[in-house]
């Protein structure tokens, strides 16, 4: 499955230029650009991401996968769906990217509950500052995070910034690795 999914990346989410022309959310330009919402919002894609990283987390005690909102959510949605399909209940989660105003002013959705174990997912880690937020708000909800799962990691200090914070890091792609499959296409 996973080299399926680097031909979908290939094929529909990673544009590259000779000049560095893509505005990243840093500011900075780039020579590339990575959009997996193209894959991580299609129902073979999400079937495929899924699969792979629940195969990541099966044996672990996680009982929750979630992220910041928006890249994380179709990324937990599928694998929880693919874990129920396994018969194990890991159940997807939000993490809102400030409180919401009103009612219970909770900054994280779903069924999770203290003490619960759980994986923070992201598409692309750069430097890892929106996983990193997933992780701080689930620490104030006092959830246990066993590690960050990323699609791909644009290899720009994210995974040390990462394990800094004393957390496992698992990409299932580092950027290199697609960008060298990308010229030799």
């Amino acid at each position: 499955m996973r080299d399926k999914l680097k031909k979908l990346i290939l094929e529909r989410a990673l544009k590259v230029a000779d000049e560095p022309i893509f505005k990243l959310s840093s500011g900075k330009l780039s020579t590339y650009y990575i959009d997996l919402r193209t894959i991580t919002l299609d129902p073979e894609g999400g079937y495929i991401i899924g699969n792979l990283i629940f195969d990541k987390i099966k044996d672990t005690e996680a009982t929750a996968i979630g992220g910041l909102t928006l890249g994380a959510d179709p990324i937990a949605y599928s694998t929880s769906l693919i874990a129920y399909l396994n018969k194990r209940n890991i159940r997807p989660f939000v993490v809102r990217k400030e409180p919401k105003g009103y009612g219970t002013k909770k900054q994280i959705e779903g069924n999770v509950k203290e003490g619960e174990k759980v994986f923070v997912v992201d598409d692309v880690i750069t430097t890892g500052g929106s996983a990193l937020k997933a992780v701080r708000v689930a620490k104030e909800y006092n959830l246990k995070v066993l590690g960050v799962i990323a699609i791909v990691d644009r290899e720009e200090g994210g995974e040390e910034n990462i394990r800094k914070e004393g957390l496992d890091f698992y990409p299932i792609f580092k950027i290199s690795e697609l960008l060298t499959a990308k010229k030799g296409e």
